[in-house]
C-alpha cells in the first residue's frame, strides 16, 4: 500500500478568450483582484482553429493566457472553474462585450478555462463531460489536456487544436520553468 500525502501546489493559468479587449481586461482585473497580477502573460493569439464558438461570441476571437503568482491546491479547481462561470455570467450579463458597440453585442462575450499547470501536465477544467474527462464535483470535470515528456510539451488524441500550437508549448514551458524556480525557492 503507497502513502498518501499531500500534493504538490500547482501553477494557476486562465486562458481566456474574446472578440474584445476590453473584455479580456475585464476578466483580467476580476482575476487579479482574485489571484494578484499574473506573474507571465501569453501574447495575444488569433483563435481561429474553428468556428465552433463564432454563433455566439462573434468572429475574430482573440485568446491571451495568464498564470498567477501563487501556487494552489489540485483539489480547488472545481471551485475556481465555478468562480470562472460566475465572471462569465457576469459579462454576459452587461448586455454585450464590454467596450463594443451596440450592433457587434453577442450573447456570450468571453469564456474563460482555468487549469493547473504541474511539472507534468496540464490540466483544464470544464463543464462537458466525455470520456477521457474525471468528474470533480460541483458539476466539473478536469482533462489532461497537455504533458510533459523527453523536454517538451505533447498533446493527447483529445487536445484541442490551439493547445497543440507551438506558442502554446513554448508559453507553457516558461509556465514549467516559473513553477519549477518556485519550487526551488521553498526548499
Amino acid at each position: 500500500m503507497g502513502d498518501i500525502s499531500a500534493p504538490k501546489p500547482v501553477l494557476l493559468v486562465l486562458p481566456a478568450f474574446s472578440a474584445s479587449r476590453a473584455t479580456l481586461q475585464w476578466a483580467l482585473q476580476r482575476a487579479t483582484e482574485k489571484w494578484g497580477p499574473p506573474v507571465l502573460e501569453s501574447e495575444y493569439f488569433s483563435f481561429d482553429q474553428t468556428s465552433y464558438y463564432e454563433r455566439e461570441m462573434g468572429p475574430e476571437l482573440k485568446k491571451v493566457i495568464w498564470a498567477f503568482p501563487q501556487l494552489v491546491d489540485p483539489s480547488e479547481l472545481a471551485s475556481i472553474k465555478r468562480l470562472t462561470n460566475d465572471w462569465e455570467q457576469q459579462a454576459a450579463s452587461r448586455g454585450r462585450a464590454v467596450g463594443q458597440q451596440e450592433e457587434a453585442a453577442v450573447a456570450r462575450p468571453l469564456n474563460l478555462d482555468p487549469g493547473l499547470l504541474s511539472e507534468a501536465k496540464l490540466v483544464l477544467a470544464t463543464t462537458k463531460d466525455r470520456d477521457h474527462r474525471i468528474y470533480l464535483g460541483q458539476g466539473i470535470f478536469a482533462e489532461v489536456t497537455l504533458y510533459y515528456r523527453k523536454g517538451a510539451w505533447r498533446s493527447r488524441d483529445w487536445t484541442y487544436a490551439d493547445y497543440q500550437r507551438l506558442e502554446y508549448h513554448q508559453f507553457f514551458m516558461r509556465c514549467r520553468d516559473y513553477l519549477r524556480q518556485v519550487g526551488r525557492s521553498k526548499r
